[in-house]
């Protein structure tokens, strides 16, 4: 079943001027449910860019999005919003946590927001922390977690609020080729076992080689 489909997407910067740069050229694509799959290519291709039009945090100049059936360019600010936090899960290349939250109450943010009470955002907290294998830090901050646990908090914290799928912007960057297996293994079983849609930024070859879909830019346009 299709969850996304995009058609005629374009993202303009600076339109209309000298400098204009078409980042996201004419694509059409549909992802299904329970995909694992990749957007590649060389820096500056619009990898980055797509990924943020897929996840409204970033409008198209033209064309549509639709998620699950719902048209998000038609969206009010505040219901995009509220549809990003119940339907997509993010991992960033950073890791973006709170540097003051432990790695359990990062992963309870989201759910807080979503008004779930202290004892379900718990339990499901440290039952997300378990499944990507560190269960055991639950209490610690992310300043005494390594890069590749950092990355596995963000991992659960994308999982909490249920999400249809997980957009996931250069998650290994930052990973040497061990953290970088351990996160891939973890995403792999996720999606295999429970059927979590994954969808990829990258140019990792590492990340390549694990995804089954993979869907090629070159300066904006989709060329495989």
């Amino acid at each position: 079943m299709s969850i996304i489909t995009l058609n005629n997407l374009n993202k303009i910067y600076n339109e209309g001027t000298d400098i204009s740069v078409h980042a996201v050229n004419d694509v059409n694509i549909t992802f299904e449910e329970g995909e694992f799959s990749a957007i590649v290519g060389p820096s500056g291709c619009g990898k980055t860019t797509l990924l943020n039009l897929l996840g409204g945090l970033d409008k198209p100049t033209s064309g549509s999005i639709s998620i699950g059936g719902v048209d998000i360019g038609t969206l009010s600010a505040s219901a995009l919003t509220d549809f990003r936090m119940n339907n997509i899960g993010f991992v960033f290349q950073a890791y973006n946590l709170i540097p003051v939250l432990t790695a359990r109450e990062n992963v309870e943010f989201i759910m807080h927001l979503q008004h779930k009470s202290k004892k379900e955002r718990k339990e499901r907290a440290l039952a997300l922390l378990e499944s990507v294998g560190i269960g055991d830090r639950a209490d610690v901050r992310p300043a005494k977690l390594s890069g590749g646990q950092q990355q596995r908090v963000a991992v659960a914290r994308a999982l909490a609020s249920k999400p249809k799928f997980i957009l996931a912007d250069e998650p290994t960057a930052n990973l040497d080729s061990v953290a970088t297996e351990n996160l891939l293994d973890i995403m792999e079983k996720l999606n295999k076992e429970e059927g979590i849609t994954f969808i990829f930024s990258t140019h990792d070859a590492r990340v390549i080689k694990k995804a089954r879909r993979l869907i090629k830019l070159e300066d904006g346009k989709v060329i495989g």
